[in-house]
């Protein structure tokens, strides 16, 4: 490593902001490093990070402790979308521009580190930061002057400071004079093939004004479009303000759809007329329940957080509790509708077809047919479930189900509707006694029932 600076490309930023004198941005000098940026965390946000980052030209360095996913990556075989599996190819292809290691020793081989790991709840809905802690003070053991640390995992307002800045302080190193500190919250949207990664915009803010500069240079190579904020916590608040609105609005979703249901109104065809309007209204879906890395979770983080300061927010307290709630309903409208025919749960023999937490991913983190599955189980149904993107699944007191690939062999009393994959063909329904379309989307099959 030499002590000569590195030149850094003027982001394009939106909307441009002009900085007052007492903002002026302190330059650090730097040194010449391997690699342009290190992603920390290899999973449904790093990898695709990276592989936006090295086909834009940067050096990248891939880092993730998990020896099995190292070696998917490097098989070619992790869930992506297409466009990342060729971005992938291309980048096994590059030694000197592409490497992906166990060894965090190396981060300090890299110009910028970004850390992209999971921030679970655990079963009390309380925030697991473990996994995000010990990244961060990973990273901060490894970290050397002049490197850029951008935090990109969903968290808590403070959180930044609490895991990088201080830290590093406490370390030697001042954020905005011996090293950089920024958040950029990530806007993956796994199995979603209508943005590009560097046409969605990107928000960040930093720990100073030369750090919040230093993380617009970052994304300036991943993205068209960086929004600016004046702190680490706005862009840390930014996240949970998003997902919440979801959360809140599926929430809403799935009431209405009961709503409907009983007064016989398809809330489909009412969301899709709804959605026509051009201003003032955004569509969202009812289902069995929310999955995924996001919405189950992220609003817990600002709920936790709050609760500490004996802040109560009970429009969103609500919201999850519906959510929560909402894979038990499809459990109890099994058990209902096999009543109705006069036949007890105990015994009877019922099929979740498809168990994603959303369509064309093989991803089953937070997902309702766990939870579904699970309670039929409990209640002494016979459960199997259908879904090409798993070989298996493990229920929560353990038990292993194999994916059932001829359903129909099955012979199901009843069929829960959870995932419709758009590659998987769902002919085989219509010939199935009933089906429970928790997806409100499957409004030819001739024996559906809804919630």
């Amino acid at each position: 490593m030499t002590s000569e600076p590195i030149a850094t490309p003027r982001p394009r930023v939106a909307p441009p902001r002009r900085r007052r004198q007492a903002e002026r941005i302190q330059v650090i000098p730097r040194v010449v490093f391997d690699y342009d940026v290190a992603i920390v965390g290899l999973g449904y946000v790093g990898l695709p990070t990276g592989l936006t980052f090295h086909a834009n030209g940067a050096r990248v360095l891939g880092i993730d402790t998990d020896g099995r996913r190292l070696e998917q990556i490097r098989a070619g075989a992790a869930d992506l979308l297409e466009f990342d599996r060729a971005r992938l190819a291309a980048a096994l292809r590059d030694d000197e521009g592409f490497a992906i290691d166990g060894d965090i020793s190396r981060l300090g081989d890299a110009a910028a580190v970004v850390i992209c790991v999971p921030t679970p709840i655990d079963e009390h809905l309380t925030p697991d930061l473990d996994i995000l802690r010990a990244a961060c003070a990973m990273v901060v053991e490894h970290a050397v002057a002049g490197q850029l640390i951008m935090l990109t995992s969903t968290t808590y307002a403070g959180c930044t400071r609490d895991f990088l800045v201080e830290p590093l302080e406490r370390r030697g190193f001042e954020a905005g004079r011996d090293i950089h500190v920024a958040f950029s919250p990530e806007r993956i949207d796994p199995g979603n093939a209508g943005f590009e990664h560097e046409d969605v915009p990107r928000v960040v803010g930093g720990a100073t004004p030369s750090c919040r500069a230093a993380g617009e240079a970052l994304l300036s190579r991943s993205t068209r479009l960086i929004h600016p904020v004046g702190s680490l916590e706005a862009a840390e608040m930014t996240k949970l303000v998003e997902n919440t609105f979801r959360a809140v609005n599926i929430a809403l979703a799935n009431e209405f759809a009961e709503a409907c249901s009983s007064l016989g109104v398809p809330v489909m065809d009412v969301v899709n007329a709804a959605a026509t309007k051009p201003y003032g209204f955004m569509p969202f879906f009812p289902g069995p329940g929310v999955g995924g890395h996001c919405i189950p979770c992220d609003p817990h983080y600002l709920l936790w957080q709050l609760r500490k300061e004996h802040i109560m927010l009970p429009l969103i307290e609500q919201a999850m509790s519906e959510i929560a709630v909402r894979p038990r309903r499809v459990f109890e409208r099994v058990r209902e509708e096999l009543a109705d025919r006069g036949q007890p749960i105990t015994g009877a023999r019922v099929l979740v077809a498809g168990v994603a937490y959303k369509s064309d991913v093989a991803d089953l983190r937070e997902s309702p047919a766990l939870e579904i599955l699970s309670l039929l189980h409990q209640a002494g149904a016979t459960v199997a479930f259908h879904d090409p993107h798993f070989a298996q699944l493990r229920l929560r007191d353990g038990t292993v189900l194999v994916d059932t690939a001829d359903a129909l062999a099955f012979e199901p009393d009843l069929v829960v509707l959870h995932t419709a994959h758009t590659t998987v063909d769902q002919a085989w329904l219509a010939e199935v006694p009933t089906v429970l379309d928790t997806t409100y989307r499957g409004a030819d099959l001739p024996q559906r029932v809804l919630l």
